[in-house]
């Protein structure tokens, strides 16, 4: 029962997530396409990595808990998919130089690391969920101190984005439409940073100090739960801040960074 509870949480996390993914496609049908890709696309390496990591886990899992059989290689290599899935997410975002926050191998540290140690305190090992709390912590405020430089380090400006800046100094006169579309819906997004260091102080705390003051307390049912949901909540914002922060150099065309 104890093995059923906690895969039954794995599986509607994991089985949960792919499906949301496919809320922004304008023909969800066709999402089975992007397994086709896999060459050439981090996307369709994470749909073959997940689906074979819940296939095999699957089979792990109803082994374990039906016929009481532990075939270990099954875990191992489940475990090694679940980790390569995270990473081909993290690499989706990783590899794109349009935006400069993301491009940094920084970010599947990111992923890599709040997956770990998510996942040991999801399944109760609380003596290695605080040691990588701590290590997921760390590559967080890593992750943010190299961010908030990276835009200005790439480079990139007017000129670049125009393709004029050989020409001399480029500024923009006026925005190229008259009122807001996909583009600027999508990648110049102002709200998350203008509120981006009250948001970080709540998703830390959430995400690693508080779950950590409370596993660090003497053991109890009600202090893990605890612990776990305000770990969920913490990841979530940081989640959103993730992307609501993102600078797409695309903004510069419009001449709004």
């Amino acid at each position: 029962m104890t093995g059923f509870i906690f895969f039954a949480i794995a599986f509607a996390l994991a089985v949960g997530g792919l499906l949301s993914s496919t809320f922004h496609l304008g023909h969800p049908e066709r999402a089975w396409r992007a397994f086709s890709q896999w060459r050439t696309s981090w996307l369709s390496r994470e749909g073959v990595c997940a689906v074979g990591a819940l296939c095999i886990l699957g089979l792990y899992a109803a082994a374990l808990i039906f016929l009481n059989i532990h075939i270990a290689i099954l875990g191992w290599i489940g475990a090694a998919l679940s980790v390569a899935t995270v990473f081909t997410t993290s690499m989706i975002y990783g590899q794109l130089a349009t935006v400069p926050r993301w491009k940094t191998p920084l970010t599947p540290a990111l992923y890599l690391t709040f997956s770990i140690a998510g996942g040991a305190l999801l399944s109760g090992r609380t003596t290695i969920a605080i040691a990588l709390l701590f290590f997921a912590a760390a590559v967080q405020l890593a992750w943010w101190q190299r961010g908030d430089k990276a835009f200005a380090n790439s480079g990139t400006d007017l000129g670049t984005a125009t393709g004029l800046g050989e020409r001399g100094t480029v500024r923009s006169m006026a925005h190229p439409h008259t009122s807001p579309n996909y583009l600027m819906k999508e990648f110049v997004y102002v709200i998350g940073r203008k509120h981006a260091m009250k948001l970080r102080v709540i998703a830390f705390g959430l995400t690693f100090a508080l779950p950590l003051i409370l596993l660090l307390l003497p053991f109890s049912h009600i202090f893990a739960a605890l612990a776990v949901l305000s770990h969920i909540a913490g990841v979530a914002t940081s989640r959103w801040l993730f992307f609501a922060e993102a600078e797409h150099v695309v903004g510069l065309y419009y001449g709004m960074r």
